[in-house]
């Protein structure tokens, strides 16, 4: 087992895994921004190093720094966390190269699994349905038109290297194929430095659904259920629940079984998540592989009773998986609230204020990670969540007046926050019948006049 784990990342999850560490007897050290001196994380963990100016080019994303604090704290393992340098395959490398232990995949297996178009055919080969598409990277806007052509519209076009939304358009005709090619292949390469495109049957109405993996380095691999993920704006998720509402046993055996097999084809060790889009007619295609930790990995920790952070740890340690996964079923229902520093009346508007006073909501099944406190100042620098606000029950109905009564006691004066928005979400007919999509918050209004 590790003897401390540097954390490369701020927030409410670096304080979830100096919390890890600290259960599992590993030393912990904070890294950590100009901006972010008085956050927790640098606090409670057990040593904290400074790494650079707010903006985090400068520091989260300073691989240099990072990589000169592990060494001067002697930390034999990196934890990256989600975002930042979760996903960099060169910092993979570069902890390979510095015998630090990188917690998630290898450099290889990080690019394989992020260029979509080459995890696609990874997957089908290991017999995951995919989304009918091309076989690899368009060669231009004329090989897209004859194919989307042949296969039927709706098609969508996507970045191979892409990520939140962009780089991604939709395309109703065929004559419009040239111009929408053209504009998903400058705003990937500006995005991204990669405009490769590829192509898809677009799934209309679709659901968002992803099975949350565990793998070790003895050969197994475990699904530890679905979340229902469709509730986003722009791409970026804001509520998430476990299990979804429209997955059966039958479907939830077939879709982790599926999930696993793909996660068995490269071999995978640690925590990940396979994404899937579910059709109208309960059919599921493979999206995307995330090769790290996720934001919403608490919903399936509360409805498993597994502590995903510590088994990850574990998994990379060289650790084997406990045999009991292999029958594990799913207990009762949870649902994640994001709140974010964001004003809902002003179309999400960021607002990094000083936090005056926060009152915290408590009770049976109610869980909060974050990493605020009275009197703390929101950077602006980075993303505006603070924090994530879970809700667990018998089932669903009982999830959802958990939910509701702790966002009408969570109390955060000074910034504008998302929680009047996710009040009125959850109030809504619709989501309490499990009557959705991911194009859900298009049609949704928030109405500003009944704030709390």
């Amino acid at each position: 087992m590790y003897k401390k784990i540097l954390i490369a990342n701020r927030g409410e999850i670096a304080l979830r895994v100096v919390r890890a560490c600290r259960e599992m007897g590993i030393k912990s050290v904070a890294v950590y921004s100009e901006a972010d001196e008085l956050s927790l994380h640098t606090k409670f963990a057990d040593e904290a190093v400074c790494i650079g100016p707010g903006p985090s080019n400068l520091s989260y994303l300073n691989t240099q720094a990072i990589l000169t604090a592990a060494e001067v704290t002697n930390a034999d393992a990196i934890h990256p966390g989600y975002g930042f340098l979760a996903e960099s395959a060169d910092f993979a490398r570069m902890c390979k190269k510095h015998n630090i232990d990188f917690i998630g995949p290898d450099g290889d297996m990080i690019d394989a699994m992020g260029d979509k178009a080459s995890a696609k055919e990874t997957m089908k080969a290991a017999g995951v349905p995919v989304i009918p598409g091309s076989q690899g990277i368009l060669s231009s806007a004329g090989e897209a038109r004859d194919m989307a052509d042949e296969m039927g519209y709706p098609v969508i076009l996507k970045a191979t290297a892409g990520g939140g939304g962009r780089g991604m358009r939709v395309v109703y005709r065929s004559e419009d194929v040239a111009k929408f090619y053209g504009m998903a292949q400058a705003e990937s390469g500006t995005a991204f430095g990669n405009d490769g495109l590829y192509l898809e049957k677009y799934i209309e109405n679709p659901r968002h659904i992803e099975v949350q993996l565990l793998g070790d380095s003895h050969g197994n691999v475990y699904s530890l259920g679905e979340r229902e993920c469709s509730i986003q704006r722009r791409h970026q998720k804001l509520l998430e629940e476990s299990p979804s509402p429209v997955v059966s046993e039958a479907l939830r055996q077939e879709m982790g079984e599926a999930a696993v097999a793909g996660a068995k084809r490269v071999n995978y060790v640690g925590a990940g998540t396979i994404e899937f889009l579910l059709d109208k007619h309960g059919k599921f295609y493979f999206m995307e592989m995330n090769t790290r930790i996720q934001v919403e990995h608490t919903v399936s920790e509360e409805v498993t009773g597994i502590d995903i952070v510590k088994e990850q740890i574990a998994c990379h340690a060289g650790g084997k998986l406990p045999d009991f996964l292999k029958t594990m079923k799913l207990r009762g229902h949870s649902i994640e609230c994001r709140i974010n520093a964001e004003d809902p009346a002003m179309n999400f508007r960021p607002s990094p204020l000083l936090i005056k006073s926060v009152h915290f909501p408590g009770g049976r099944g109610i869980r909060i990670d974050s990493h605020i406190y009275s009197g703390y100042q929101i950077p602006p620098h980075y993303d505006s969540m603070l924090a994530k606000l879970v809700a667990t029950g018998r089932d669903r109905e009982e999830a959802i007046a958990r939910m509701l009564g702790a966002l009408r006691e969570f109390i955060i004066e000074g910034p504008k926050t998302t929680i009047p928005f996710h009040i009125q979400l959850l109030e809504n007919e619709q989501i309490r019948e499990g009557n959705f999509d991911t194009h859900f918050l298009e049609s949704f209004k928030f109405d500003p006049s009944r704030e709390q």
